[in-house]
């Protein structure tokens, strides 16, 4: 059989598909998408995990810190997607936990530093610098904001959930 010649692609776009292209564009720059804006309120590190959303609890696993105390590494294999934030767990069952009750496992505030928020500011919760209160998992952003956070528990949590309320869904370069 001889090969065949192909002719090129046109990459020129027909006058009457110029106008919804312009306007998607546009409309694109000026409103940003949804998954953009939850993106604030979320605590996650760059890029994307292979279940399209970006990771959360710099990929540690929240069941093991809330069931035995314990700061584990979660894997890729065991992975599960909650309010638009990728979490890694050790173990099937740790996903297992995470599934039937996410809301009981998430970082509080976003996994944003919850001495931060007490404060106004959106300042990475790193999973190092943990603290579980009450049953609910505080990541903080170094060892003094954690000290810091040890003296007045209460009166931190106080503060930060007054300021979660109206910073959650800003942007934290804005704060």
């Amino acid at each position: 059989m001889p090969a065949r010649t192909l002719k090129p692609h046109s990459t020129r776009i027909p006058r009457m598909n110029r106008i919804p292209l312009t306007a998607t564009v546009a409309a694109m720059l000026i409103f940003p998408a949804g998954s953009a804006l939850a993106a604030d309120e979320h605590n996650t590190v760059p890029g994307l995990t292979y279940l399209g959303a970006p990771l959360g609890l710099h990929g540690v696993d929240p069941v093991a810190f809330l069931e035995i105390g314990n700061r584990i590494d979660g894997t890729g294999s065991y992975a599960a997607v909650h309010d638009g934030v990728t979490y890694y767990f050790a173990s099937q069952e740790n996903l297992d936990r995470f599934k039937a009750a996410p809301g009981r496992y998430v970082p509080q505030y976003g996994g944003f530093c919850a001495f931060g928020v007490s404060v106004g500011k959106k300042f990475d919760g790193n999973p190092h610098y943990a603290a579980i209160h009450d049953g609910k998992l505080y990541v903080f952003l170094g060892e003094d904001v954690l000290r810091s956070f040890q003296k007045d528990p209460a009166g931190t949590l106080a503060k930060a959930e007054a300021n979660w309320k109206t910073i959650r869904r800003t942007a934290a370069t804005d704060l």
